[in-house]
């Protein structure tokens, strides 16, 4: 299989736009946990437009450090072998379906950070908060997400690795912003 048919922004805009169901009920209440209640004088579009471009520059910035890190995991397969790294990713993503991730460690950094964000968002102002959430929204666990920038670290180049996850995160965003715009009648 060649990589370049797989890890093309196309195919990363239309496996955002595949995934953007699991992302608006996954981060949806998160993001909408963001959009100002009755009271609050912040504007919804700029606090949704704020988090969106924060998490697309984060997506972005993990797109880059991905792609920058190039195809140096490769080169420790030999040449037939690496025709079978797409279905190693497919059973990855299958043992993510059946849940099987939870039998494995979790990074501990992550819970104690995703806790001081949570207490510094807290009282902050709606677009402070929205532009913390949103370039934080990339580190959160996230099959679909891991599964990409697995693809853009085969980009070879740290340009094109932000491109391919930009691209990507393009896709999550009408659905998202639909959520989120219509979480008032919630």
């Amino acid at each position: 299989m060649e990589f370049a048919a797989i890890n093309s922004p196309a195919t990363a805009l239309v496996a955002g736009l595949i995934t953007s169901l699991h992302c608006a009920g996954m981060c949806g209440p998160l993001a909408c946990a963001l959009m100002p209640a009755r009271d609050d004088r912040s504007d919804p579009q700029t606090v949704s437009t704020i988090y969106h471009v924060t998490r697309l520059t984060g997506y972005m910035a993990l797109g880059a450090v991905a792609g920058g890190l190039g195809r140096m995991p490769l080169t420790w397969v030999t040449g037939s072998a690496l025709r079978w790294l797409p279905w190693v990713l497919v059973l990855y993503f299958a043992a993510m379906a059946f849940r099987w991730d939870r039998f494995l460690p979790k990074p501990a950094f992550l819970g104690r950070f995703s806790l001081r964000l949570s207490g510094w968002i807290r009282g902050r102002p709606r677009v402070q908060a929205a532009a913390a959430l949103g370039f934080a929204t990339p580190l959160l666990p996230c099959g679909p997400l891991y599964f990409l920038l697995t693809l853009a670290l085969l980009s070879g180049s740290a340009l094109r690795g932000a491109e391919f996850m930009l691209a990507f995160g393009l896709g999550t965003v009408p659905l998202l912003w639909l959520a989120q715009s219509q979480s008032h009648w919630i």
